[in-house]
């Protein structure tokens, strides 16, 4: 493949079965792509004199931002002064980004547009970077209402959802592996992807998971089908082949603690749950999951945390966890109210230092982690609420 052809492709799109000779061939194939096209903000690094009194954690200064990414925020204590920051970038090789890496801007007036330009100059990608100063949840309630969705800015081929933020400015919380299943599906119309939007849900819209058949290249891959999930967190979409229980990145940094999880849900499992490698399991229902987990996001040491597909319910660090038990299969509207359970004591002061995050957690099939599960499965969720309490 050319350079330029290769170029075309990567910022449109391929065919499922060129992806899949790609994916399946010589381990070194990815290190052997021209270079040139990429236009990629790969680390955002924001450097202050007094990261103490500035950020939460520590950690918070230095952010890695995926391919999908279009939108950098640095979440800031609410009195820190955003007039005259200078972020510092690192770039795909050969890239520029306009403004300049480390040239300083006033960010309190709301995003500063940087655009990153391609070694071979033929490529652009636009980049909106925030840093929001935050002050500690007050509301009781937090609301989920499914309202704010879009097609994917960079493709227009699945959707995304955003949620609402103290402002009233929209964040980008929510995550699905939309992205994932691009790359067994490229000519799959939006509606046709495993997580899409609702419009007549219980009260406005609502979002909806479904179980998808991944064609050809899931049969080969051994990735038979891609279980429709939205979660608080991030999907990266780089290891989403070789390592896809830790694409999934589950929670966000969260300054209440949660006491009840509740919201309404649809669900209708598929006629026939199949096994890891298609065949039928006689006499099984599929399952789905809704559950939410509260978190500590540092360990001893001080290492930045998220929790993953393999210990997102396992992890010794979890604090709290609300668990829909059994997803009842129902074609109406139907409520869920769930307590947290707690396993230990939550520290104030770590709560107000952003030391904890939150999971929230829905799929259509509860073991498609695994590729188990039962294609046509439907899960719609609608009107979810964490009920907190009250922080002053």
């Amino acid at each position: 493949m050319s350079t330029k052809s290769y170029c075309e492709w990567r910022h449109r799109a391929l065919p499922a079965m060129a992806m899949v000779l790609l994916m399946t061939v010589a381990s070194g194939c990815f290190g052997s792509e021209p270079d040139g096209c990429e236009a990629d903000i790969e680390t955002a690094l924001l450097h202050v004199e007094n990261p103490e009194q500035f950020f939460f954690q520590a950690t918070d200064s230095l952010q890695a931002v995926f391919s999908t990414d279009s939108v950098i925020t640095f979440a800031v204590r609410s009195d820190a002064d955003v007039s005259a920051l200078s972020p510092v970038f690192t770039l795909s090789a050969g890239a520029t980004v306009s403004p300049a890496s480390g040239s300083t801007h006033d960010f309190s007036h709301g995003a500063v547009l940087y655009t990153v330009t391609s070694q071979d100059g033929r490529w652009q990608r636009h980049y909106r970077v925030s840093v929001v100063p935050t002050a500690v949840t007050v509301a009781d309630t937090l609301r989920y209402d499914f309202e704010h969705y879009e097609l994917e800015t960079a493709t227009q081929r699945y959707y995304m959802w955003h949620n609402v933020l103290p402002d009233g400015t929209l964040g980008n919380d929510w995550a699905t592996a939309n992205a994932g299943f691009r790359i067994s599906m490229s000519t799959a119309k939006a509606e046709d992807y495993p997580t899409t939007p609702l419009a007549q849900g219980y009260d406005g819209a609502a979002v909806c998971l479904t179980t998808r058949d991944t064609g050809p290249f899931g049969r080969m891959a051994n990735k038979r089908l891609a279980a429709g999930n939205l979660f608080l967190g991030t999907f990266d979409i780089r290891i989403a082949m070789s390592d896809h229980l830790h694409a999934t990145r589950f929670g966000i940094p969260f300054t209440s603690r949660p006491d009840r999880f509740t919201g309404y849900y649809t669900f209708e499992p598929g006629p026939t749950v199949q096994d890891f490698y298609g065949n039928p399991i006689a006499g099984r229902v599929d399952t789905a999951d809704v559950y939410a987990v509260f978190y500590r996001n540092h360990d001893a040491q001080g290492n930045e945390v998220v929790l993953y597909g393999d210990n997102v319910l396992s992890s010794d660090l979890i604090v709290a966890v609300a668990k829909l038990d059994y997803v009842a299969p129902t074609s109406e509207w139907t409520p869920w109210d769930v307590k947290f359970e707690y396993r230990e004591e939550v520290d104030e002061q770590l709560l107000a230092s952003r030391g904890y995050s939150l999971a929230i957690v829905f799929s259509s099939s509860s073991a498609g982690g695994e590729f188990i599960g039962a294609i046509g499965s439907r899960l719609c969720v609608d009107k979810v609420r964490l009920i907190c309490s009250h922080q002053e």
